[in-house]
């Protein structure tokens, strides 16, 4: 970095002319100095104000899909919770269809009871 000018107030006696072009110099050199460290900044800004927009793009590209999805997810839900509820439905109905095989069954299952125990007692009785 090019060391800038004295900005310190002298009161010497006045300058020649020879010190004051060197004094304008060392200014404009100093200028020249500054103006190339702003625009080192600006480009530095001009590639990150690039990539932000290009972010940009990508979020608005992103919220899009998102957008999208959650409009199918809206238009799926009514026929999800049809779709449930006549599950539901069918497994009422099976559940009834158990109770009354079960109902049909304890009957059966405690007659087979009685006709194995008969048969046991035949058995031992007469031996076989």
């Amino acid at each position: 970095m090019a060391v800038m000018a004295d900005k310190g107030v002298s009161k010497s006696a006045p300058r020649s002319g020879r010190e004051r072009i060197q004094k304008l110099a060392q200014a404009a050199l100093n200028a020249d100095v500054t103006v190339e460290q702003v625009d080192t900044i600006l480009e530095g800004l001009s590639e990150t104000l690039v990539d932000l927009d290009k972010s940009t793009e990508k979020l608005d590209t992103t919220l899009e899909r998102f957008n999208e999805t959650i409009s199918r997810i809206n238009e799926l839900a009514p026929r999800l919770i049809a779709m449930v509820d006549r599950l539901e439905g069918i497994v009422d109905r099976v559940e009834r269809i158990v109770g009354l095989g079960e109902s049909v069954i304890s009957p059966l299952a405690a007659t087979e009871q009685v006709v194995r125990g008969a048969v046991n007692r035949v058995r031992k009785t007469t031996g076989l």
